[in-house]
């Protein structure tokens, strides 16, 4: 009998300071049997990252929300969408391999990826070469300590602040916060 997913709820108030946006998002989030908290608390935060985007690039018009990732590998681990249907952002958490990156580039506008644990330097000396090719890509590296303490927010239902200032963002539950600061490793057109 295969396992079923884990089913988390989130809300999430984000206050983006460094792109003047601040909204509200209550999220559900279903933790694939495989993926640890770490990875479904990076999805969290790369959500909080670019949430702007739903503003600054649908006027708001656009459908912003976490894909089947870990299920269904030709689909995003977050994805915007204008409502014509067209994908703005596709993102993707983890190390995933050069061929789906790229295919993602023909399929969306913009293509990120949140490479984290210690084997992210490793994977981006290996994989750095392949994906240059287009512009449409970016990629950051989020600090190993960092993600790790993220782990520790994850709660089956969670109340949580995330504050983006100056590239940064703070994410927290009012008991305890996690700063973060990705590391640029590629940056495509933004």
């Amino acid at each position: 009998m295969a396992l079923k997913s884990t089913i988390f709820k989130a809300h999430l108030q984000i206050a983006d300071i460094d792109h003047g946006y601040y909204a509200d998002h209550a999220l559900t989030l279903a933790r694939h049997p495989s993926e640890t908290d770490e990875r479904m608390m990076i999805r969290l935060a790369a959500l909080a990252l670019n949430a702007w985007r739903l503003q600054a690039e649908c006027n708001g018009d656009g459908t912003l929300a976490f894909g089947a990732g870990l299920s269904d590998p030709d689909d995003p681990d977050i994805w915007l969408r204008d409502f014509t249907g067209r994908t703005r952002v596709w993102i993707e958490v983890g190390q995933p391999e050069d061929k789906p990156v790229l295919k993602a580039c023909s399929k969306a506008d913009r293509v990120i990826v949140y490479a984290f644990a210690s084997s992210a330097d490793i994977w981006w000396r290996g994989i750095q070469t392949k994906l240059t090719r287009t512009d449409k890509l970016s990629v950051w590296r989020v600090p190993t300590e960092s993600s790790q303490e993220l782990a520790g927010l994850a709660e089956r239902s969670m109340q949580l602040q995330a504050t983006v200032l100056e590239g940064v963002l703070t994410l927290g539950n009012g008991e305890r916060s996690v700063s973060l600061e990705c590391v640029p490793l590629l940056v495509g057109a933004d």
